[in-house]
């Protein structure tokens, strides 16, 4: 089996789609869902973009605009299982997909910074 990171990241998007669209919205929650997804859905975009980088420099920018975008969809993850608490599990869960993209991405950054040195 190949790991398709692009196609991943695209199903992270959609599952935030998917999710944000069962939770009942007011005045609190419009505009986390609003971030929510902007965010969530920045991370596949970027990647790619990130595939199809002009540079080294190029792709290295665009890795960390996805580890930063995955970072941040935890931030609002998190906000939005404290406004809706009874989609805290779902929340929980794609807290952890978003974690470990996060993590991914650091790694991929990283790596890219050694082959430089």
């Amino acid at each position: 089996m190949t790991y398709d990171l692009e196609e991943r990241t695209a199903k992270f998007g959609e599952d935030i789609i998917k999710f944000c669209r069962l939770i009942e919205t007011d005045i609190i929650i419009h505009p986390l869902i609003t971030q929510l997804i902007r965010s969530a859905t920045s991370v596949g975009a970027n990647y790619m973009e990130a595939n199809q980088a002009s540079s080294k420099k190029d792709f290295k920018n665009k890795i960390r605009i996805c580890q930063k975008e995955a970072n941040e969809t935890k931030h609002w993850l998190r906000m939005m299982a404290n406004a809706s608490p009874d989609r805290k599990q779902e929340c929980r869960k794609l807290w952890e997909e978003s974690h470990e993209l996060t993590l991914i991405f650091a790694k991929i950054s990283k790596s890219s910074n050694e082959l430089k040195n």
